[in-house]
C-alpha cells in the first residue's frame, strides 16, 4: 500500500509501498517477491536510513519468544518495542543493559543503529549484549549468528542500517535492578571548561549526560546541566516506596497536537527555553530519586514531539570527537552560536572504547543537536561535518539525512570492509535504503 512516510525528524518526506508480516513464511516470501526493500521497524531513526520505495515493516513481527527470570537473559521477535519490554522485565527486577533516549523503538532498530545511552563509558553499546540473533538474508536464507559464528554477518549487522538482511529474531542480556527507581545527582556547570570537569570528576557514575545551552557567549559559553544516575536500592526509597519497589510508572503521556509554525522557531525562544531550563535548578546540586522514566524518557511523555519543529521536519546532527580533541567540540558550539541556529536539545555524553566494523561510537565526546530545516542549514552542517573530520570524528548515521559519501568514508576506517561483508550476504544489492544509495554503500 502506497503512503507517506518519513522518519522521526519528518525529513525527507517520501512515497513508499510499505509491506507487514507477521510470519517468518510471509517475511521470506515478500524478500524473495520485492527487487529492493529495506526493514523498518518503529520510524524512530532521525534521518533516510530505513526509507526506501518499498519497507518491510517488522512491527507486526513483535512477540517475547523467552525470558529467563533468573539469568536474566531475553529473547524476542524483532519488532518488539523497548516499552513492552520494561512493562516485562522491571517488575521481575530486570532492565534493559543499555536504552537510548526513546523506549519507542524496536529490538531490530537498537540493532541495526546499534544504539548507545548514558552509560556507555561503562557498559558500551547494545550490541555488547547481544547473544545470538537470526537474520533473513536478501536470498530467503535464514542464518543465526553470534559473535564467534557468523562473526562477521553479526558485526556487521550492528550498526549496519538494516543492509545486511531482515533482523528477526534477538537474543541478549539484560541488567539486574532492586528497584524501578534512579537515584539521580544534577549538577550546574558554568561553562564548558567546567563541564568537562565534571564529567571526568563523576566517570564512575553508571549513567551520567549533560543538557548545554549552545548559545550563551562570553564567560559562560557551554554553560551546562550535567545528570548523573544509579539505579536505586530498596534501602534508598522512601518507605511508601519500598514496599512496592519495582513498580511500573504510571503511564502520563500528553500529545503535541499539530505542527507549529516555523517562525516560532528562532533563536530567541531558543535563548528564553534555555535560560528557564537552566534556571530551573537553583541550586549547584541537586540529588534525588525519581522513576527511570523521567531519567531515562523525558521526552517520551509528549507524544509526536517532533511535531514542535514544524511542517519541514528538523535534522538531528550527532558527531562523536576524540577525548583528546576538545577544542573541536569548542570549535562547533561557537559556530553554532555565531550563527545563531542553537537547538533546544543539545545533549554531551562520553563514550567509552569501542572496536567494531561501522558503529557509531568510539571513545570520546558525542553532542547531538537539533535543527529544524531551513534555507542555508545543509550548507552549515556541511560546515561543521569539515570539523568533525579536521578533529578525528565521525557522524551517526541513524541520525544523517545530508551526509555526503566522503564524509562517511573518512569517519569510519573499515568502510571498506563492511561493503565487503554487505556484498557478501546482499550480493545483488536487493537490501538497500534512500540513504544507503546517497552514501554509495549500495550502489547498482
Amino acid at each position: 500500500m502506497k503512503k507517506q512516510i518519513a522518519n522521526w525528524g519528518n525529513y525527507p518526506v517520501i512515497e513508499a509501498n510499505e509491506e507487514y508480516f507477521s510470519f517468518p513464511d510471509r517475511l521470506r516470501e515478500l524478500i524473495l517477491k520485492e527487487n529492493g526493500f529495506i526493514p523498518r521497524g518503529n520510524g524512530r531513526c532521525y534521518g533516510d536510513a530505513s526509507l526506501a520505495k518499498t519497507t518491510i515493516s517488522t512491527l507486526k513481527f513483535d512477540k517475547i519468544l523467552s525470558f529467563d527470570r533468573q539469568a536474566g537473559i531475553f529473547e524476542c521477535q524483532s519488532g518488539l518495542t523497548l516499552d513492552r519490554i520494561l512493562d516485562v522485565i522491571v517488575p521481575s527486577g530486570w532492565f534493559l543493559p543499555v536504552t537510548p533516549g526513546t523506549k519507542f523503538i524496536t529490538v531490530g532498530g537498537a540493532v541495526a543503529s546499534d544504539v548507545h545511552g548514558k552509560n556507555h563509558h561503562i557498559d558500551g553499546s547494545f550490541s555488547n549484549h547481544v547473544l545470538e540473533m537470526d537474520i533473513v538474508l536478501a536470498s530467503g536464507e535464514t542464518i543465526s549468528c553470534t559473535p564467534g559464528i557468523h562473526g562477521d554477518l553479526f558485526e556487521a549487522t550492528c550498526g549496519g542500517m538494516g543492509l545486511t538482511g531482515v533482523i528477526s529474531r534477538v537474543t541478549f542480556r539484560l541488567k539486574p535492578i532492586e528497584t524501578s527507581f534512579i537515584r539521580q545527582k544534577q549538577v550546574k556547570a558554568g561553562n564548558l571548561e567546567e563541564l568537562i570537569r565534571l564529567f571526568e570528576e563523576y566517570r564512575e557514575y553508571t549513567y551520567s549526560v549533560a543538557w548545554i545551552d549552545c548559545l550563551k557567549k562570553g564567560p559562560h559559553f557551554g554553560r551546562s546541566i550535567l545528570m548523573l544516575g544509579e539505579h536505586a536500592g530498596v534501602k534508598e526509597l522512601d518507605p511508601k516506596r519500598q514496599n512496592d519497589p519495582l513498580q511500573l510508572p504510571k503511564k502520563k503521556q500528553v500529545n503535541f497536537p499539530f505542527n507549529l509554525p516555523s517562525w516560532v522557531l528562532n533563536p530567541f525562544s531558543v535563548r528564553a527555553f534555555n535560560f528557564l531550563f537552566y534556571s530551573k535548578n537553583f541550586k549547584k546540586e541537586i540529588n534525588n530519586v525519581i522513576g527511570y522514566e523521567p531519567f531515562f524518557y523525558p521526552l517520551d511523555a509528549i507524544l509526536h514531539w517532533n511535531r514542535g519543529y514544524g511542517k519541514k521536519g528538523f535534522v538531528q546532527y550527532q558527531f562523536v570527537l576524540p577525548l583528546e580533541s576538545k577544542r573541536g567540540l569548542v570549535e562547533i558550539l561557537h559556530r553554532i552560536s555565531d550563527k545563531g541556529l542553537g537547538s533546544f536539545l543539545a545533549v554531551l555524553k562520553v563514550f567509552g572504547k569501542q572496536e567494531s566494523i561501522i558503529s557509531f561510537p568510539k571513545e570520546g565526546y558525542t553532542l547531538a543537536l537539533d535543527f529544524p530545516v531551513k534555507p542555508g542549514l545543509l550548507e552549515f552542517l556541511d560546515e561543521l561535518d569539515r570539523i568533525v573530520l579536521q578533529y578525528g570524528g565521525r557522524l551517526y548515521m541513524s541520525k544523517d539525512a545530508r551526509m555526503k559519501p566522503e564524509i562517511l568514508q573518512h569517519g569510519y576506517p573499515d568502510l571498506e570492509k563492511f561493503k565487503d561483508i554487505v556484498r557478501k550476504y546482499n550480493p545483488d544489492e536487493k537490501i538497500r535504503s534512500i540513504q544507503s544509495d546517497r552514501l554509495l554503500l549500495t550502489t547498482n
